[in-house]
């Protein structure tokens, strides 16, 4: 599992630590029951607080992403569907966004994206 901190990003570092690692449990890289590293040794590993750390844990565990074992570590937990297809869905919320910029500073229109996406979903169908 590699996790890379971006400084620049303006994001809080524990939250790329969630991000990234939420991200890789969404696409089923990291399965069920997958050891994570232990809090202090990925502190070590990208050389920052081990509160940091600890921070996204607690939030992948309270969001329900991950369980963790006393003196065992932390696990990924079961996939719940709903909260995938939640986490998805926000994902595709933030890139139609992102989107709906893009357009704009182009000068597209709805329908200039609705043909694009159906062109793609054709070749796509191809």
């Amino acid at each position: 599992m590699q996790i890379i901190i971006d400084n620049k990003s303006g994001a809080p570092i524990y939250d790329q630590i969630y991000t990234q690692i939420k991200d890789l449990i969404v696409s089923g890289t990291l399965r069920e029951d997958d050891p994570l590293p232990s809090i202090r040794a990925l502190a070590k590993d990208l050389r920052i607080s081990v509160v940091t750390t600890k921070r996204a844990y607690e939030e992948l565990e309270r969001e329900g992403f991950i369980y963790t074992v006393a003196a065992k570590g932390s696990f990924v937990a079961a996939k719940n569907m709903e909260l995938v297809r939640e986490a998805n869905l926000r994902r595709i919320e933030e890139l139609l966004e992102e989107i709906s910029r893009l357009a704009a500073v182009c000068g597209l229109t709805g329908k200039d994206l609705l043909d694009m996406y159906n062109y793609l979903n054709e070749e796509d169908a191809s």
